[in-house]
């Protein structure tokens, strides 16, 4: 399929294009001329209003359902809602039914997403089904297309455990996922452990939950060495831990989930069901430390922390419902919210590099890897706009600013409307 995109303003610091308005023409997947008044009467014509164009979008923590909980999305649907909200690539968590610790669940896992516009990216369980100490067969994984290992919102609870699993992926270059949190002291709360809790009569989850698991985490990082990535962070301690564990050379990155660089723990208020979430909605003083970490680089990326849960898990009294949001559909408007089109770009390509997936500049003769966007115009979320088969969203009933029109990847076009 040969494109012609245009009048496209390009936002890639990594091409010679950067800010400027082109036509990008696309030719069997790669990039084959970029300037003003192309004409190639051949090629399908994209053109849009006020057109911008990046670096594809990617997204280091994402659940569907498939294999196991396909009534909450399968993979085939999620990456059409991944392709309708930006995103060319992203990693695929290990939530699944069975949780996938051979090669066999990884094989599966790729040939659902074979073909596809979006490239997923299958982790594999850093322990086995049977138990939590041992190790999952790590390198056989690695081998058969596990890009990292994760027991998802699972905290690694045995600290040998982690030592031993930095220790032998580092053999072969891997990530290493910790999810920080530390079930003992969290104690079956609901919400963030504050004023909002106190006045709702909630239990509450108080920060040092986290930021007790994660000083353990680069404790045993700088014992072991291998590679570290810590998902989710959500307090300001755990950005000052992360900030004095880079200066010191530690090899570590971190996320942070797109609702708590929005909400706060206010949003619980009324019982929102949507709103219960792990790691919980924080305080106004986290808020602020992890939306200024992201833009200093402390915080290596933002992930929708995407989590499909279908309505009888959430439409029930809050002390029962089951935690997570949704958020792919809703990290370009929620992240344009808070900072200018530029930063916005730039956010959403970061991390490609720290899993080792290629970072595609936009330039003549590169893979075409790109989204498509618009900073115009704002839309309500509603239930009937969302494409996710699950609606379980935090973010209905916001109004967020600009459009996604889709993603050029793997020689596949996926762009929807004007």
């Amino acid at each position: 399929m040969n494109i012609l995109i245009k009048a496209a303003k390009i936002l890639d610091a990594n091409s010679s294009h950067h800010n400027t308005q082109q036509d990008i023409y696309i030719e069997n997947g790669t990039i084959k001329a970029i300037g003003t008044n192309l004409d190639y009467p051949k090629a399908t014509q994209i053109s849009l209003d006020n057109l911008h164009v990046s670096q594809g979008w990617f997204d280091s923590n994402v659940s569907f359902g498939e294999p196991g909980f396909e009534e909450r999305e399968t993979i085939t649907n999620g990456l059409v809602v991944a392709a309708r909200s930006g995103f060319t690539h992203i990693t695929y968590n290990t939530n699944t039914l069975p949780k996938p610790d051979s090669r066999a669940d990884i094989a599966f896992l790729l040939e659902q997403a074979s073909g596809n516009a979006v490239k997923l990216y299958p982790k594999a369980c850093v322990t086995s089904a049977q138990s939590d100490e041992k190790l999952a067969p790590l390198r056989e994984l690695h081998a058969a297309g596990a890009l990292s290992f994760s027991n998802h919102k699972t905290p690694i609870t045995n600290a040998n455990t982690l030592k031993l699993a930095l220790q032998y992926s580092n053999d072969f270059d891997a990530i290493v996922e910790s999810f920080p949190y530390n079930n003992d002291i969290a104690n079956g709360g609901v919400m963030h452990e504050g004023a909002v809790s106190t006045a709702l009569g909630l239990n509450g989850i108080p920060s040092v939950v986290e930021s007790m698991q994660l000083q353990r985490d680069l404790d045993v990082l700088k014992y072991a060495k291998g590679k570290l990535h810590i998902p989710t962070v959500s307090t300001e301690t755990s950005v000052a831990l992360i900030r004095a564990a880079k200066k010191a050379k530690q090899d570590v990155s971190c996320s942070v989930a797109i609702h708590n660089l929005f909400f706060t723990d206010e949003a619980i208020q009324g019982f929102n069901a949507n709103a219960k979430l792990v790691p919980p909605l924080r305080e106004v003083s986290d808020q602020k430390a992890l939306r200024k970490a992201l833009l200093d680089g402390v915080i290596d990326m933002v992930t929708s922390d995407h989590q499909p849960l279908n309505s009888e898990l959430k439409n029930v009294e809050l002390d029962s419902a089951h935690f997570g949001s949704i958020g792919l559909e809703h990290s370009f408007g929620c992240l344009l919210s808070m900072f200018s089109i530029e930063q916005t770009a730039e956010i959403l390509t970061r991390g490609k590099s720290r899993f080792g997936i290629p970072a595609l500049p936009i330039e003549v003769g590169t893979t075409a890897d790109i989204s498509l966007f618009t900073p115009d115009g704002v839309s309500e979320i509603t239930k009937a706009s969302i494409f996710s088969t699950s609606k379980n969203s935090l973010f209905k009933g916001q109004y967020l600013p600009g459009k996604v029109y889709g993603i050029i990847a793997q020689g596949k076009s996926q762009v929807y409307s004007a």
